[in-house]
């Protein structure tokens, strides 16, 4: 069996994905494909992961997670998992690096699953934005609180990647773009489902409605149905070309009043979140969509 783990980041796609399969249960069910409700498994497998890093798991670790989640006498090819705090809460997502928690619980993940394909998704967020998003989250007074003393630049998403596959070597990770979503939405769903790319499924433009005025998706849909047979590319391209004649300007746009962030630090987290997407290609394992 696969079990594709969606672990996050925090404050990026808010489970809009998990939604979005739920919904498509049905469909993708009859493709192997078993998506359960996250209210029917986050607290037990994270309880379970969590009892795992301590004393070890049990014996039968794995089939109480699969009692909790397939329909009886169900049986899946392909499970899809989906917790945004998987590998802690806001307040662990930084310490010292992002999600210095990970490689444990994806170890005992591991464990629980010996015998089991385990893939791990993951959507990362420009520090700039995510930093602040987080601190909103949490108890902390000030963003300095958020980095715990340490420096602000120091922080890369490539880091944790490289951490994961030097620990957990045979799980492979896929990881996109935050702010690539809207373009890619369609994609990431598919990878995740393991769905065709000529497979339909409800909600294929959920997040553009979000952000995209009502017009502009008029004409959108009105485009799509004139063009059927689209490549995942040319749906990008056409995405991008409504975004920037109909993008919902207040939706669209990130305003964040913190003391110390300054226009300069923004831009400089910027061009390092930039230049730390070619390391990320560049780690062995990892798929970037």
């Amino acid at each position: 069996m696969q079990v594709v783990l969606h672990a996050g980041a925090h404050v990026t796609d808010e489970d809009r994905l998990i939604d979005c399969l739920v919904a498509n249960a049905g469909m993708l069910a009859e493709r192997g494909t078993i998506v359960p409700k996250p209210d029917d498994y986050r607290i037990l497998l994270r309880d379970i992961v969590n009892a795992a890093t301590q004393d070890g798991v049990g014996p039968d670790a794995r089939e109480v997670i699969l009692d909790a989640v397939l329909p009886e006498e169900e049986e899946a090819d392909r499970l899809i998992l989906s917790n945004d705090s998987f590998f802690g809460t806001h307040k662990m997502a930084v310490k010292r690096m992002f999600y210095p928690a990970a490689c444990a619980r994806l170890e005992a993940v591991r464990t629980i699953f010996p015998d089991d394909e385990v893939e791990l998704f993951f959507a990362i967020r420009n520090p700039a934005s995510f930093m602040p998003a987080l601190l909103a989250m949490t108890n902390f007074n000030t963003i300095d609180d958020i980095f715990r003393g340490y420096d602000p630049f120091s922080f890369r998403w490539s880091e944790l990647f490289e951490r994961i596959r030097a620990q957990v070597p045979d799980i492979p990770i896929t990881v996109w773009c935050n702010e690539d979503t809207p373009l890619i939405w369609a994609e990431v769903v598919r990878e995740m489902a393991a769905l065709e790319p000529t497979v339909g499924f409800e909600g294929e433009f959920r997040l553009l409605e979000e952000i995209m005025t009502e017009a502009g998706m008029k004409r959108f849909h009105a485009y799509v149905a004139e063009h059927p047979g689209m490549t995942e590319i040319q749906k990008r391209r056409v995405i991008s070309a409504f975004l920037d004649k109909f993008a919902d300007d207040e939706a669209v746009e990130e305003e964040y009043d913190i003391e110390g962030w300054t226009e300069d630090k923004i831009d400089r987290l910027t061009d390092l979140y930039e230049e730390d997407l070619y390391a990320i290609e560049r780690v062995p394992g990892v798929t970037m969509i």
